[in-house]
């Protein structure tokens, strides 16, 4: 996996473009990788571990009522995560991450594995739903970081 962590800071440092990120189930995971990386301070402009709803309210402005109404793993609270970390960073590039990594805490609904990434560059915002079926926590972080960072080349 680090040649694709090597890649994108080889392509986001020739593009002159930046990246941030708020991170919830993945904790850090990515920005870490990212920033073991030399050279990533060029491309790397801020990493956010918004774990709890409190940060996620605190930090990124998420609506309470998004996370009341929705819950923190979902659809809106992802693109409310990328949105307002776009305007806080002021980065080419944001992702947001949150999802239910487990080994517990699903449901019938949100079950493990349960990830929604958010990317925002320029005008453009997608968000994106997975379902891992790696019942092992470290492995839905993994795979998750993994998946932000093909989203990343796929916008490039």
């Amino acid at each position: 996996m680090s040649n694709l962590y090597l890649k994108i800071v080889k392509l986001l440092t020739k593009k002159k473009l930046t990246v941030s990120f708020a991170e919830s189930c993945t904790g850090g995971l990515l920005a870490s990788s990212i920033t073991s990386i030399s050279g990533s301070s060029k491309m790397f402009n801020m990493g956010l571990v918004t774990y709890s709803n409190n940060a996620k309210v605190k930090l990124l402005q998420v609506p309470k009522k998004t996370i009341t109404k929705y819950g923190a793993v979902s659809y809106e609270t992802c693109l409310s995560m990328v949105k307002n970390l776009s305007k806080i960073s002021k980065a080419n590039i944001s992702i947001s991450i949150t999802g239910v990594a487990g080994p517990n805490g699903g449901t019938k609904e949100k079950p493990v594995g349960l990830v929604y990434i958010g990317l925002k560059k320029g005008s453009k915002t997608v968000v994106k739903k997975k379902l891992f079926k790696s019942k092992k926590r470290i492995s839905i972080q993994k795979a998750t970081a993994k998946q932000a960072l093909k989203m990343i080349l796929n916008i490039l």
